[in-house]
């Protein structure tokens, strides 16, 4: 028995065997405990400045709006350039962004303004940054069949972060403030940058067919993902879950000063509820040998996520509200490491910036409008009536996803 516990063990860690991947594994994990405590000092800043659940939304929707016209043109960048130079890059900047909103804070003369120009700025970054990351991945591993398990991995590192961060924020928050939150962020980077420093990477050559024009570039990445029908149907589902449930953040702050009449350590525990349903999604999915499956995984996933919702409308003690978290985070990452896999193992190397890209505009160009419409529902009917009406629509995305995946058959299009 335990000779079998040792071996799924290390099989669910098997990437993690490689130089390059564990450094970039370790260095991302502490630069995203960094981020998930500014993520969430940030949304309680936001709150306690504006006070207004509609007042969120829109400064949510603004700062993460350049994101719909930066990615396009991101995957055909990343195509073209040195990742790895360029994600350093991306991460000295990210650091400055970190910092000046800590020295802001700290001197006590941050405005709302302040974090618009900065969380402009930070998002345009992120348009990069995301799909660069997704992209280099396979770079760092030298066996192919540990690409899955690399991908399930790097979500269970960003899970274990969104367990520890929340928690970490509330606690430093309620005992110091935000900025401290913020200053410790940009420490965090320090971190990625020394393991980035540390690879000795072989990339390939830069693709020299790749469109020099980017709009050729961007149509050219676009019609590959549209005649793909599986590649296509993910994107298409992706862009709706994501406008209807990754606002959930933006309403737990409401949620845990109104209904739970808590504090910034209630917001803590409650997303840290959502970071362990989250990472034991992701050490599932790493644990599987074969992606072979996966888009029942998505189905599954939006069903538990869209319940989930439900639930959180439906409650107004701790106990549920935390296990409510807990299948929320479970649902959520189920569905959405079953989809970025699923990318990853379908398209091309060549391409693969640019789809990456597409996926980032579904995944995070959504968010805004999203924001802004679950910020402006919850001003109008209450966070709980709001928690209902996503809930409904994310079973409704559901059920029309699993419509059309009975049509497809998304493992004959695995090239692994």
């Amino acid at each position: 028995m335990n000779q079998q516990i040792r071996a799924r063990v290390k099989n669910t860690f098997r990437a993690l065997r490689q130089r390059n991947y564990r450094l970039f594994f370790i260095g991302q994990g502490i630069s995203l405990i960094g981020s998930w405590i500014q993520n969430i000092a940030m949304s309680w800043l936001v709150y306690s400045l504006t006070n207004s659940a509609m007042m969120m939304g829109t400064i949510t929707f603004i700062n993460a709006l350049p994101t719909l016209f930066v990615s396009p043109v991101a995957g055909v960048v990343i195509d073209r350039v040195n990742k790895y130079k360029m994600l350093i890059w991306l991460q000295c900047f990210f650091l400055l962004q970190a910092l000046t909103l800590a020295v802001l804070t700290l001197s006590g003369v941050i405005q709302v303004w302040h974090i618009v120009v900065i969380g402009i700025l930070t998002n345009i970054n992120a348009a990069f940054d995301m799909p660069l990351r997704q992209s280099l991945v396979i770079n760092l591993v030298s066996d192919p069949k540990d690409l899955s398990n690399a991908i399930s991995l790097n979500s269970s590192n960003f899970n274990l972060a969104r367990l520890l961060g929340p928690a970490i924020a509330g606690v430093l928050i309620a005992r110091f403030s935000e900025g401290i939150c913020f200053l410790i962020n940009a420490v965090s980077y320090i971190a990625v940058l020394w393991a980035l420093l540390q690879m000795k990477l072989n990339l390939p050559a830069n693709n020299s067919h790749v469109a020099k024009d980017l709009k050729k570039g961007f149509i050219e990445g676009l019609s590959y993902a549209r005649n793909m029908p599986p590649i296509k149907t993910i994107l298409i589902f992706l862009a709706f879950v994501s406008f209807i449930g990754v606002s959930y953040p933006l309403l737990m702050p409401i949620f845990a000063d109104r209904i739970l009449q808590g504090s910034a350590k209630t917001l803590g525990i409650l997303m840290s509820s959502s970071g362990v349903g989250a990472l034991i999604a992701s050490l599932m999915l790493a644990a599987r040998k074969d992606v072979r499956g996966l888009a029942g995984c998505i189905f599954l996933g939006a069903v538990i996520f869209g319940l989930s919702f439900i639930g959180l409308g439906l409650i107004h003690n701790m106990f549920w509200a935390v296990l409510m978290l807990f299948t929320l985070g479970f649902g959520m990452v189920l569905g959405l490491i079953s989809c970025n896999t699923l990318l990853q193992q379908m398209v091309d190397d060549d391409k693969r910036g640019r789809v990456m890209s597409l996926y980032t505009l579904a995944f995070i160009g959504t968010v805004p409008w999203g924001n802004l419409f679950a910020g402006t529902l919850a001003q109008k009917v209450g966070v709980s009536h709001a928690f209902l009406v996503l809930g409904l629509m994310l079973l409704a995305a559901a059920a029309l996803y699993g419509k059309k995946a009975r049509k497809i058959c998304f493992d004959c299009y695995i090239k692994q």
